[in-house]
């Protein structure tokens, strides 16, 4: 596991410690969570693309599909 510093404006840093805090869960587990949840984003764009750019429509609609219930289910 690695260690990464990151500067963030006070505000912002107190607004995330608190959410942790209402959410039940270290500041650690919430930026993981968070972290987790926009690289799952970035990489489904980028296999839409991908598919996009092949002409694949059938599946490109799936992972819109897929998309619109992740939205739906969202804990923000």
């Amino acid at each position: 596991m690695s260690t990464l510093t990151i500067r963030l404006p006070d505000d912002t840093a107190d607004r995330l410690k608190a959410l942790a805090h209402n959410r039940g869960q270290s500041l650690n587990k919430l930026m993981e969570e968070m972290s987790a949840q926009v690289l799952a984003a970035y990489d489904t764009e980028n296999r839409f693309r991908v598919m996009a750019a092949q002409g694949n429509v059938q599946e490109a609609l799936a992972i819109l599909d897929r998309l619109d219930g992740a939205d739906a289910n969202a804990a923000f």
